[in-house]
């Protein structure tokens, strides 16, 4: 692509590249119209949970390949491990040239400390059950290839997409009092430690809310997912931007297109 747009720091996570649900051409879209100072992916970037070997299509690999250039040619990148790829954390502390694996990650950004990590910590299942987890995993890779045959053929008669796991959580009381539990808790730990902006993964929410209690306040985000939300955190000129990559035809997507069709889902307002 030609014109790139120019960003201080960049956050995806839960891209789960090897599954069926991953939306690694459209990734690879986006990075490409962007030129980062700081990459930060935020855990479950290679889901290793469900990896299988006779599935990890060419526009996967060039994901990872598109990391790589980046890492050669500037960019510093910080990988932060996640439960789907918690192999990478007996790597932890490794340092590459302007690669790094690490399990969480303190940035101070004008003035303001933001810690960053993946948030599976918070996820009880995971800590007592992982293989409840697991499978709850696959499941969801299954539901998702059922979504992407639901929508293909609400695209053929002319309907719009529609998503079965997001209609799935806002119905369950259980998945939205975990989302608020899960803000929470990082949020108060966040402002116990006096840092300004907590930054997490994992639960595929995208978001951006201030949070405050009686301590003091913190601005929580969450970078969202590349399997249904296909969403990123920019931070630039002292401000957060939650993005969303717009739902185009990757084989008829153009660059103007792209850079135009680009959503901000929310702002941050201080600066």
């Amino acid at each position: 692509m030609g014109r790139k747009r120019k960003i201080d720091l960049l956050v995806i996570s839960d891209v789960h590249l090897g599954t069926f649900g991953c939306h690694a051409k459209e990734l690879l879209l986006y990075l490409d119209s962007v030129e980062p100072k700081k990459l930060i992916l935020n855990g479950d970037f290679i889901d290793i949970w469900q990896f299988r070997k006779r599935y990890f299509p060419k526009s996967h690999l060039e994901v990872i390949k598109k990391i790589i250039d980046l890492s050669t040619s500037g960019t510093e990148v910080i990988y932060i491990t996640g439960n789907h790829d918690e192999m990478l954390r007996k790597f932890s502390e490794t340092f590459m040239g302007s690669f790094s694996i690490v399990d969480k990650l303190v940035l101070e950004l004008d003035g303001k400390k933001a810690w960053f990590f993946h948030g599976d910590v918070f996820d009880v299942s995971i800590q007592n059950a992982k293989w409840i987890a697991k499978l709850g995993g696959w499941g969801y890779d299954f539901l998702i290839l059922i979504n992407r045959f639901l929508n293909w053929c609400l695209v053929r008669i002319g309907r719009k997409k529609y998503s079965l796991s997001k209609k799935i959580k806002s119905k369950v009381k259980g998945a939205i009092k975990f989302i608020d539990d899960f803000e929470k808790t990082a949020t108060d730990l966040a402002i116990e430690n006096g840092y300004k902006y907590v930054v997490c993964g994992h639960i595929h929410q995208p978001r951006i809310v201030r949070k405050t209690n009686k301590k003091g306040t913190c601005l929580y985000l969450n970078s969202g997912d590349w399997i249904e939300n296909l969403t990123a955190l920019e931070y630039n000129d002292k401000r957060w931007e939650l993005i969303r990559f717009p739902e185009l035809d990757v084989k008829q997507i153009k660059e103007p297109q792209l850079l135009t069709a680009i959503t901000v889902l929310k702002r941050s307002k201080s600066r």
